[in-house]
C-alpha cells in the first residue's frame, strides 16, 4: 500500500452499448460530495455512440474522466485493464446502468479511514447495501450496522442475501486479476471476490449507497430457458466456481449444509455440460467432505445435466 496514488477512488465503469443508460453514472458522479476521484470508462467494443458521449462529458466534467475502447473481449478483460491502469488507491466498480447516492464516495472514504491505520493492510474492502430503482432494499441487512468479516462468513454463517456494493484496494485487484482464458466465455466474478476474501477482511456497513436497476424476465419459462442455456453454453466458469467453494469453504458447512449440497450438485451439472468426466470431477476435489457430497448428489447432477440439454434442445426445434 506504499505505492503513490494521484486520487483516492477510481470509479470504474465497464460498458457495452449502454449509451442509453450511461448518463445515470455520469450524473451521479457529478453530484458526489467527495471529489477526490477519477472516472475510468472501459468500452468493450460498443457500436452505439458511447464514445461520443464520454468525449462530450470529458469537456464538461469537473473530475478526471478517462475513456478506453477495446475490441469486444468481455468484462473480465475490461476489469483487468482498469485495475492495472487505475490511479486511485481504492477501486470501485459502478455498472453502466446504475447510480450511486450523492454521499456514496464520502461515506466509503469515512468508513475506510475509520479502520485503524495499523489494521488496514489486513482489509481489502468496504461493502454497503443497495436499493432498487423504486427505493426498496435489495436483499437483507448485515447482522450489525458496522462489522468486520469476510464474504464467506456473511453468506454462510449469517445468511445475508441480495446485491451488495463496495470497493476493493487497487493493489489487491492487481494481484487478483480475473481469469480471461479464451477457451471459455463466462467466469463468475465471485471466483475472484471469494479468493480475495479468504485472505483479507471487509468492513460491512448497513448504509444504502447504490441504486441497482433490476432487470426482469418476462416470465418464468423464459427465465428457466435462459438459465439452462447459460448452463449449456457457458458452463465451465460456473463449474470452476462451485469447485472452488467445495475445495475452500467447507469449514462453513455446519452453518449452511444445503448451500454446499447445491454446490456439489451444480459442480457435477456444469462439469458434465463442459464435457468433464465424472472421474476427472472426483479427482479435482481436494478433501473428503467434498468428495462425499459429490458422490451423494451425483444422481441429481446428472438429472440437471439432462434437463439442461432437453430444454435447450426443445428451444432450437
Amino acid at each position: 500500500m506504499a505505492q503513490h496514488h494521484s486520487t483516492v477512488f477510481t470509479v470504474f465503469t465497464p460498458t457495452y452499448n449502454c449509451a442509453h443508460t450511461l448518463h445515470r453514472v455520469y450524473r451521479s458522479l457529478c453530484e458526489q460530495t467527495f471529489r477526490d476521484f477519477e472516472w475510468l470508462v472501459v468500452d468493450d467494443g460498443s457500436t452505439d455512440n458511447t464514445g461520443d458521449l464520454v468525449r462530450q462529458w470529458q469537456e464538461q466534467a469537473n473530475f478526471p474522466d478517462r475513456y478506453h475502447q477495446q475490441a469486444n473481449q468481455g468484462k473480465a478483460v475490461a476489469n483487468n485493464f482498469a485495475a492495472q491502469n487505475a490511479d486511485g488507491l481504492l477501486f470501485l466498480t459502478l455498472d453502466a446502468d446504475d447510480v450511486c447516492v450523492p454521499t456514496a464516495l464520502e461515506r466509503f472514504h469515512f468508513h475506510w479511514r475509520s479502520i485503524p491505520e495499523v489494521q488496514r493492510p489486513t482489509f481489502s474492502a468496504v461493502t454497503a447495501l443497495c436499493m432498487d430503482q423504486y427505493g426498496r432494499l435489495i436483499g437483507t441487512r448485515f447482522p450489525q450496522d458496522i462489522m468486520d468479516s469476510n464474504s464467506a462468513e456473511i453468506r454462510y454463517r449469517y445468511h445475508v442475501l441480495g446485491e451488495k456494493w463496495g470497493f476493493q484496494r487497487t493493489d489487491i485487484m492487481r494481484n487478483y486479476l480475473f481469469p480471461t482464458d479464451s477457451s471459455y466465455r463466462a467466469i463468475p466474478e465471485s471466483i475472484t471476490w471469494n479468493a480475495i476474501s479468504r485472505k483479507y477482511q471487509t468492513r460491512f456497513v448497513n448504509e444504502i449507497l447504490r441504486v441497482y436497476y433490476q432487470r426482469r424476465y418476462e416470465n418464468s419459462v423464459q427465465r428457466s430457458y435462459s438459465m439452462a442455456s447459460a448452463a449449456v453454453h457457458d458452463p465451465y466458469g460456473h463449474a470452476i466456481w462451485h469447485r472452488a467453494v467445495l475445495n475452500n469453504d467447507l469449514r462453513w458447512f455446519r452453518y449452511a449444509p444445503l448451500e454446499f449440497v447445491r454446490s456439489a450438485m451444480h459442480f457435477e451439472r456444469f462439469s458434465l455440460n463442459s464435457g468433464v468426466s465424472t472421474f476427472a470431477q472426483y479427482s479435482e476435489l481436494t478433501n473428503w467432505l467434498a468428495k462425499m457430497l459429490w458422490l451423494i448428489t451425483l444422481p441429481l447432477g446428472l438429472l440437471l445435466h439432462w434437463r439442461d440439454r432437453s430444454l435447450v434442445g426443445k428451444s432450437s426445434e
